[in-house]
């Protein structure tokens, strides 16, 4: 029960914030000099992707490093009908994959910069540890990488 109640309020103060737009991640980064990180999930039918979100995408080791080097993107395409998006949400997730995910993998994890360019991409689960996945991100947050 503590540890349950411990998650919980580490959870209400997650320093980082998904969004679900990547025009408003695209001008955010280009606010900030950081990366976007954007991951294409089926939040309640992928194994891989459930998986990837707990075990490294909610985890601190990523989110420390998220928030201070990342605007991060989630692209969800639920299929039950009690975790339907918004027709907006669910044209801006389709748009974005038209554009970045054409073959509609699940999961895949794009790296891109503030100009839209893929630095680095992640197609199925990244089978690491959440440091060893920040390992591969970091040196693209280094000026002149």
């Amino acid at each position: 029960m503590k540890l349950l109640f411990a998650s919980f309020i580490i959870g209400l103060f997650s320093q980082v914030t998904w969004l679900g737009d990547f025009n408003q991640a695209t001008t955010e980064a280009s606010k900030t000099h950081k990366l976007i990180l954007v991951n294409f999930s089926g939040s309640d039918w992928c194994g891989p992707c459930i998986r990837e979100r707990k075990e490294i995408l909610e985890t601190s080791a990523f989110e420390d490093f998220a928030s201070s080097h990342l605007v991060l993107v989630r692209a969800d395409f639920p299929r039950q009908k009690k975790n339907m998006l918004s027709k907006e949400q669910t044209k801006l997730n389709e748009q974005l994959a038209e554009k970045y995910n054409p073959d509609g993998k699940f999961p895949y994890t794009l790296l891109i910069d503030e100009h839209g360019k893929v630095l680095k991409e992640w197609d199925g689960f990244p089978n690491e540890s959440p440091e060893k996945f920040v390992e591969q991100i970091n040196p693209f947050t280094t000026p002149g990488s």
